[in-house]
């Protein structure tokens, strides 16, 4: 096989890989790919193999991108369904991305949570509130055959824990929101270019830019 048929042979694979991306997107990243390739092969400093073994595998390369942009994105949006996923892609990086991840979810989960309470109060106006008693203090629904309120337990905030519950759901979301774009701030990616130049023949360690 020679040398164009390998550098194609990479850049179909790093194509196929790239999917669910936009084609200006995919086509910039397989354009950029190719340069790299071309200017290192042209000033002699390694040869075809070499090139394409310090770039990695080309369904690894693309991983590495895909996770760059989602973060990137993410970093820019309110969606807490945009955020998650960047998180999730980030978590699978190491440890940091799971830290972040886990803050997302418990966050987003808290957020949600008392949007949902607020939203059961006027379903069930008896059984939902903040119920107060020995060692209680707690927002939540009371199900099951055990008595709603006793003399020792007992809601105190009446249809008052509707708009308390929207407002502590709703700070919850847009800290949580805040919070996750602030520490994406601090995503590393391997930059597959910096690390193909630094290395021959294999990925370094390095960290690269940020997104």
């Amino acid at each position: 096989m020679t040398n164009d048929s390998r550098v194609n042979d990479y850049l179909a694979q790093l194509r196929r890989a790239l999917a669910g991306m936009t084609l200006a997107e995919r086509e910039d990243i397989v354009e950029e790919i190719r340069m790299h390739i071309r200017e290192r092969a042209g000033d002699g400093s390694a040869n075809v193999d070499e090139i394409l073994a310090g770039l990695g595998p080309a369904e690894e390369l693309a991983g590495q991108y895909r996770t760059g942009l989602l973060v990137q994105k993410a970093r820019h949006s309110i969606s807490p369904l945009l955020i998650l996923r960047a998180t999730l892609r980030w978590a699978l990086t190491g440890v940091e991305g799971v830290v972040v991840f886990l803050i997302a979810v418990l966050g987003y989960l808290m957020g949600g949570g008392f949007l949902l309470l607020a939203l059961l109060k006027p379903i069930f106006p008896q059984r939902t509130g903040l119920w107060v008693g020995p060692d209680a203090f707690e927002f939540t629904i009371r199900t099951g055959v055990l008595p709603v309120s006793t003399p020792a337990l007992h809601e105190v905030l009446g249809w008052w824990f509707m708009p308390v519950c929207a407002v502590i759901g709703s700070l919850a979301l847009i800290a949580t929101t805040k919070l996750l774009q602030f520490l994406m701030k601090r995503f590393r990616w391997r930059t597959p270019l910096a690390q193909a130049t630094l290395a021959t023949g294999a990925l370094t360690a390095g960290w690269g830019s940020p997104v």
